[in-house]
């Protein structure tokens, strides 16, 4: 393993006044040796205990006539995080996974990224796993059905991100299913997913992000649901280009919630709801609202997912932290045309039953955990470490102690690397 030393505590130890909670939540960023992941991310890291076996999935797979298909969703294996965190990329194994569909035909279409793994608690082997996963599609490889209302109409379509002319990407969310630990997987159905209307169309979309949709998921489960936090880039009702709003725009888009009974992640397809502003109501295709607290404000630099001009939150990791008792969420910052960001935020929730009430809306406005200018940040994420506590306890990124890793991907560098262990504190009411 990666050995760390103490090189400095960075000033960033913030006490939580800006965002304070009753319990007067704070945190520090120990700088640590670099703990370098040799393998390709690209997505937050799904993992989970399969016995005594700690194992990630990362990676991408499926058809992308963007950027070409890919072959890379592999996943290694170790006694503790951090050994299978430290695995070099030949000790990788390509799971069984269900190919691509024919366009036009029911299945599995575009590209794949598990983002979470939800461990089936009735399964003592723990080798039941479920992968929630971002799906990405164009109108190639999912032309719009007039019959199912599924898939994208190629007209006034926007640009993607490559420096070429390509499309833009749309992601929705879906689940797939393991029963011997991830060694092969079913495609079980979408999660959530925005349609054909609410895709955000020239002359107006130009921010070579995506057309909309929702993606960038991380789950976690309490009580008999699973709770779905992801980002919503679609309009939040019918796009046209006669009565375009972005304020209207901005106000539908940032983090959203939504949840699904863990009954049924068998056949997950129009069972999920998402949160409506008042409760879990809105259809799984419907229009639901984003998490206020997380929304940037315009006075801030807040705007629409369709503007190079736009800021908002994206990419949450979800975590419950069994030292400080409350669910924790890290996430990025978009600033500019292509998706980027040198910041990366954190917010609190001390509300465990997420069902309750507005519980699932009560996160502490987002506050900068750490800045580094000229690079691009993405997929923080908070580890388990190679600790007694934290093997005892079989944590992993879903559930974590006092301290934990803090990994991302400097995005500009095409790397994925850990230099700090962030550390919490309790205050005082």
């Amino acid at each position: 393993m990666p050995g760390f030393k103490l090189v400095a505590v960075l000033t960033l130890f913030i006490a939580f006044s800006a965002c304070q909670n009753e319990k007067g939540i704070s945190f520090r960023l120990i700088d640590t040796d670099t703990f370098h992941f040799n393998n390709f991310v690209d997505c937050n890291m799904a993992e989970a205990w399969i016995g005594d076996t700690f194992r990630i999935f990362p990676g991408k797979y499926g058809e992308d006539p963007v950027w070409g298909a890919a072959h890379d969703l592999k996943f290694a294996s170790g006694r503790h995080a951090d050994e299978t965190f430290s695995q070099p990329a030949a000790a990788y194994t390509a799971p069984l996974l269900p190919q691509n569909a024919a366009v036009g035909q029911a299945g599995l279409h575009g590209a794949v990224w598990f983002e979470t793994v939800h461990q089936d608690s009735k399964d003592a082997s723990g080798k039941t796993l479920y992968a929630i996963y971002h799906n990405e599609n164009y109108p190639e490889t999912l032309p719009y059905d007039s019959v199912t209302g599924e898939g994208y109409i190629d007209r006034h379509w926007p640009l993607g991100l490559t420096e070429r002319i390509t499309p833009a990407a749309v992601c929705r969310i879906g689940i797939m299913k393991s029963i011997d630990g991830g060694w092969s997987w079913d495609n079980r159905g979408l999660f959530l997913e925005d349609k054909q209307p609410r895709m955000i169309l020239k002359p107006h979309n130009t921010s070579k992000t995506f057309g909309g949709g929702v993606g960038d998921p991380s789950a976690v489960a309490v009580g008999d649901y699973l709770y779905l936090f992801y980002g919503e880039y679609g309009y939040p009702g019918v796009y046209d280009s006669s009565t375009y709003d972005p304020q209207l725009e901005r106000g539908g888009q940032c983090i959203s919630v939504a949840r699904i009974a863990i009954s049924d992640l068998d056949d997950p397809q129009g069972k999920a709801k998402r949160w409506d502003g008042s409760g879990f109501t809105a259809d799984w295709d419907g229009i639901g609202k984003p998490v206020a607290s997380l929304q940037i404000p315009v006075s801030e630099g807040g705007g629409p997912a369709s503007s190079p001009g736009g800021g908002f939150h994206w990419g949450p990791s979800v975590s419950w932290n069994e030292y400080l008792e409350c669910w924790v969420m890290m996430m990025g910052r978009v600033e500019g045309q292509s998706w980027v960001g040198d910041e990366l935020y954190i917010s609190f929730n001390e509300h465990k039953d997420l069902g309750t009430g507005t519980n699932s809306q009560a996160w502490s406005k987002p506050q900068k955990l750490l800045e580094k200018p000229g690079h691009v940040l993405w997929y923080p994420s908070l580890q388990p470490m190679n600790t007694e506590e934290d093997i005892r306890s079989k944590r992993t990124s879903l559930r974590v102690g006092k301290k934990a890793r803090l990994f991302f991907k400097y995005s500009d560098l095409g790397k994925y690397f850990s230099t700090y262990i962030i550390e919490f504190e309790k205050g005082g009411k």
